[in-house]
């Protein structure tokens, strides 16, 4: 993004985590109705963290509060990873289904790791 950041709308890690979001949100609709309290649960709420925490963290007064919050938006991407691969593992989804998924949560931690060091230089 070239232009000024003015809200956490604006930021690059924080769309790229609606997206990533949305994608499990597309993905989980074709687990088993039995996983809707197991994984399909577990897999959204990790997700939804991501860009819910960097908003938050965006909105608190403080940069160590932001940094936190971006710190807990990391562990929920590293959840979420977890979850995911766990899923192939127990065959309910291909590793080809979720690849796509898995590179997307990769670039977004990049991302993330940039805006944190970022943070803490200055």
């Amino acid at each position: 993004m070239g232009g000024k950041i003015q809200s956490y709308r604006d930021l690059e890690v924080w769309q790229q985590g609606m997206t990533l979001a949305e994608a499990c949100y597309h993905l989980t609709k074709t687990f088993p109705k039995e996983e809707v309290y197991g994984f399909v649960g577990q897999i959204r709420r990790a997700a939804v963290s991501i860009p819910a925490n960097i908003a938050e963290g965006y909105g608190r007064e403080y940069r160590n509060e932001y940094i936190q919050f971006l710190r807990i938006a990391q562990g929920s991407l590293k959840e979420l990873e977890t979850h995911l691969l766990l899923a192939v593992r127990v065959d309910l989804i291909s590793i080809q289904i979720a690849q796509p998924i898995l590179d997307h949560c990769e670039s977004t931690g990049k991302l993330l790791r940039a805006l944190l060091r970022a943070l803490q230089k200055t």
